[in-house]
């Protein structure tokens, strides 16, 4: 992936799915890669990723969500997934967006379906991107102010203990949201559980810091470099590292760009239109 591969995501559009891709979109006031793998080489896996652009392109949002199990039933709830990211494709705030989720998980609930998940939420006109986890290994986060990566937790940014249980387990589960200015050059970073459940080269489980720490350690150029040096690092280290389960990672950067007016003045005409679906669902 390159700055080059960059594709441009047009308005009222949701990409996504749950096959492998390597995939690079340019949305008003971010760049996002996106790299997953089911495991075994599988037609589709248990990590589902999607993005959307609202009608005059200010909102994207982004949804991963690693679900537990694989097969029909996995593939049934990722295409439940997609149907609620182009219902909610022009709403800024994304509580709503998050309850159906986790509702959903809850009717599944009686065949032991449930799913960590990010959701997150950007709004170029101000460049606050909106977080909730439920569940999910914390994103981390580049300041392109220090040169620095840093876990972006929501337990840091509340008084009350944050509630991020995973998707489905109680029904009524209220979950918090963090609110970050992201500035020109500032990254994030998530990824599933495959990454952080590797093993360093004495055998031990990586988890949040070991990741956070392997981040650091890299030297890229361009943000398009990251992820593909952040793959080759983690399979050196020991035979195995993300093989055993789905693994998808997902970058974002900040451009400091916005919707062109154009798309601006033809928002109001394309709220009539049907949401464009590029998913693809394994």
């Amino acid at each position: 992936m390159t700055q080059s591969d960059l594709e441009r995501m047009d308005c009222m559009e949701v990409w996504g799915g749950n096959q492998a891709a390597d995939q690079s979109f340019e949305t008003a006031g971010l760049k996002i890669w996106i790299h997953s793998r089911p495991h075994n080489h599988a037609a589709g896996g248990g990590d589902v990723y999607y993005l959307s652009s609202c009608a005059s392109g200010r909102i994207t949002r982004i949804l991963l969500a690693d679900v537990s199990g694989h097969g029909e039933l996995a593939a049934q709830i990722a295409q439940a997934l997609r149907d609620l990211m182009r219902r909610n494709v022009n709403y800024v705030k994304q509580t709503r967006f998050v309850r159906a989720m986790n509702q959903q998980f809850a009717d599944f609930g009686q065949q032991g379906v449930f799913a960590t998940a990010l959701v997150a939420t950007f709004f170029s006109p101000t460049r606050y991107l909106t977080l909730s986890n439920a569940g999910h290994p914390s994103p981390l986060v580049f300041r392109r102010s220090t040169s620095e990566w840093t876990e972006l937790t929501i337990a840091d940014d509340h008084e009350h203990p944050a509630t991020d249980m995973p998707l489905g387990i109680a029904r009524d589960t209220a979950y918090c949201q963090l609110r970050r200015r992201l500035d020109t050059g500032d990254m994030v970073l998530a990824f599933s559980d495959a990454v952080t459940e590797s093993q360093d080269s004495d055998g031990q489980q990586l988890g949040r810091l070991g990741v956070l720490r392997l981040v650091r350690e890299l030297k890229v150029a361009e943000p398009a470099e990251l992820i593909p040096a952040l793959v080759e690092r983690i399979t050196v280290l020991r035979s195995g590292n993300l093989q055993q389960d789905d693994t998808t990672f997902l970058l974002c950067q900040a451009t400091g760009g916005g919707p062109s007016l154009t798309n601006s003045l033809l928002a109001p005409f394309r709220l009539f239109l049907p949401v464009t679906d590029r998913t693809k669902l394994g």
